[in-house]
């Protein structure tokens, strides 16, 4: 008999879970039973759907911003081009608490992954001009939203999407 993948409801049951509770206790004192039990869901749900709690966070990032996306209107969802500059700022800026929570608990990883996965993609890998491009973008959009989280958001989504697009089209020099 072969078992059905879990739906992108159920896993975003369970990347939930995990978020509500590392506003509680560190990511490593989370046991299954505990995430599966806030989420309504089976263990062997959990273990078809994710092989760690950082890949189910992920996971969840990937969906909220198909889900901004959708909403927003965003024509451009799996590359990185300066005309979707602010709404990848507004998008962050619209999930700060989340990124707090994140960020708090010590998993800016699972943002970095959710990243790579959004802009790479295997079809894309032999093309290596574009492949190249793309790892520069996800580098720098992540570097840009670590520090952006890091100062507490304090520039708006316009001024960070204005910021990419000069830091972008000035050639770079020691002296900034």
């Amino acid at each position: 008999m072969r078992t059905a993948k879990p739906t992108d409801y159920l896993k975003e049951c369970i990347a939930d879970a995990i978020i509500v509770l590392i506003k509680e206790k560190p990511i490593e004192k989370i046991s299954i039973d505990e995430i599966v039990k806030k989420a309504g869901v089976g263990r062997a749900t959990y273990f078809r759907a994710f092989s760690s709690k950082n890949e189910a966070i992920t996971f969840k990032f990937i969906k909220m911003w198909e889900q901004y996306c959708e909403l927003n209107d965003v024509k451009v969802r799996d590359s990185f081009d300066l005309n979707n500059a602010k709404h990848f700022f507004e998008y962050n800026y619209s999930i700060r608490h989340i990124l707090d929570i994140v960020y708090r608990a010590g998993l800016q990883e699972a943002i970095h992954e959710s990243f790579y996965r959004i802009v790479l993609t295997m079809e894309r890998k032999s093309d290596t001009q574009r492949l190249y491009r793309e790892k520069f973008y996800a580098h720098g959009l992540y570097g840009l939203l670590d520090e952006w989280v890091t100062r507490g958001f304090s520039e708006t989504p316009d001024e960070m999407a204005q910021m990419i697009i000069q830091i972008v089209s000035t050639p770079y020099t020691n002296d900034l």
